[in-house]
């Protein structure tokens, strides 16, 4: 049996708003949003490979803040994990680097006015409260 692979997604937040990433590949999933991270790779942490992933993939430095209950199912083996995030002081604008072709802060009122690819719903419903 395969062992499962960790996937963390960061819900970044500023303020009151959540930044969401459109997908530029692979083309099934190009066009569609998502929180930004990656896989954990072996010997990594979860928050490691998230700070990680969001310097290659947004060129920022993050604060990973808490993990967000619960997780969800991906493409066997892989399972998507959520924390929380910020940008640590000082940190460049993200920037859609490497996976994304675009980036948009949410507010409250917004959350849903993106085409937010399957898996990720119900972990933006766990951080928006929505």
């Amino acid at each position: 049996m395969t062992d499962r692979i960790v996937v963390v997604g960061a819900a970044l937040l500023d303020g009151p708003r959540l930044l969401a990433a459109r997908r530029s590949a692979p083309p099934a999933l190009a066009g569609r949003w998502e929180l930004p991270g990656g896989k954990v790779e072996p010997g990594e942490t979860p928050d490691a490979a998230l700070v990680r992933e969001l310097r290659e993939e947004l060129g920022v430095d993050a604060q990973v803040l808490a993990r967000v209950p619960g997780e969800w199912p991906l493409k066997p083996p892989y399972v998507l994990q959520v924390w929380t995030a910020r940008l640590a002081p000082g940190s460049p604008a993200p920037e859609p680097l490497q996976d994304h072709d675009a980036l948009r802060w949410l507010g409250p009122d917004e959350i849903w006015d993106v085409d937010w690819l399957d898996q990720d719903v119900e972990a933006v419903r766990e951080v928006t409260g929505g």
